[in-house]
């Protein structure tokens, strides 16, 4: 029997890279090498599994990973969340926690009532599986019948527009921060939609990216439709066409570093929210209308992550690679002293 490809995790080869630099040892499980035991000089032990490590309390950490949940708190400390936020179960969920009304058709009565086009995505999910942008009936009940294969709560919202950050805090400080870019192609004139997809990975691949983009995805057909594209399209020269409304590099997206380029009240922010949300370690996602790099007037707060994933981030270039690299090395000097 062929023995199954392990996953293709950064955090655990990195910190045995870097956890040398403060005299500490790192040992990970051979067979899947996604969990792992951290030894500091003083002889204290840490562990970690996926991107979760000893900082977080189980508790903040359990809130942020519901998105139902962390908005209902972000919006008592009074952080502006994305509007027309609800949650809705699957039939059997229903049942099972007695609401059984509050099903899909309950949730497709919500989108009606809140106004298409509307977001949908999984309560629990990450790296953008899922999350869609419906227009009609037909694209909704698909997405939501989508959403339950994996996650059995679908959260519906109203889209908000502007620029999609990712700010990464550690306790008090700004570690990084960068734009996300939805997954999109460049029109050369001469080339198909599909071409230059099939262009992008062979670019992904050149540069060690092992982002794999699905180009069968079926929000993609989808999102062409509504601009009167399709695969076939040949976008004109210097044309950008988005693929996704997601913008998760785990989905195609680009990244555009502006970790120094933050302005102190969206700094501010970050690090208040962070530890408002009892976290120590997050990754704060913003939607901004307007910049970062300037003082903050309409912004939304997408969602927190106790455990922010920087796999794909780390991949985009040695800037990025080092930057990871110095944020692991604060969380382990962080932990040697707990």
């Amino acid at each position: 029997m062929k023995k199954q490809k392990k996953e293709s995790l950064i955090l655990g080869r990195m910190l045995q890279k870097i956890a040398p630099r403060i005299g500490a040892t790192v040992i990970m499980e051979p067979d899947w090498e996604i969990v792992g035991q951290i030894t500091f000089e003083n002889g204290r032990k840490s562990y970690f599994r996926y991107n979760t490590l000893d900082l977080n309390p189980m508790g903040s950490s359990e809130i942020a990973r519901d998105k139902d949940y962390s908005n209902f708190f972000m919006e008592k400390m009074g952080y502006p969340i994305v509007p027309g936020s609800k949650t809705f179960f699957s039939e059997s969920w229903a049942r099972a926690v007695g609401t059984p009304r509050r099903n899909i058709d309950a949730a497709y009565r919500h989108a009606k009532k809140i106004g298409f086009p509307i977001i949908v995505k999984p309560n629990s999910g990450s790296q953008g599986v899922g999350v869609a942008l419906v227009h009609n009936k037909r694209e909704f009940y698909r997405a939501v019948k989508a959403v339950f294969e994996g996650d059995r709560i679908v959260l519906v919202q109203k889209p908000v527009s502007g620029k999609d950050y990712r700010v990464v805090v550690l306790d008090n400080k700004i570690i990084s921060a960068y734009e996300r870019i939805p997954l999109n192609v460049i029109g050369d004139g001469k080339s198909t939609i599909k071409q230059l997809l099939k262009g992008k990975q062979r670019d992904f691949i050149a540069s060690s990216r092992d982002t794999r983009i699905k180009a069968d995805d079926p929000r993609i057909a989808v999102k062409l439709a509504h601009v009167g594209r399709s695969f076939k399209s040949i976008p004109t020269k210097g044309e950008q066409m988005f693929l996704l409304d997601n913008a998760n590099l785990s989905t195609g997206g680009d990244s555009v570093d502006v970790t120094k380029l933050v302005h102190p009240e969206f700094a501010k922010i970050a690090v208040r929210l962070t530890k408002d949300m009892g976290l120590r370690l997050c990754g704060v996602d913003l939607m901004i209308a307007g910049d970062i790099g300037k003082k903050p007037q309409e912004y939304w707060v997408l969602e927190i992550n106790s455990a922010p994933g920087l796999d794909h981030y780390v991949k985009i270039g040695k800037a990025q690679e080092d930057i990871v690299e110095d944020l692991y090395l604060e969380v382990l000097k962080h932990l040697s002293k707990e």
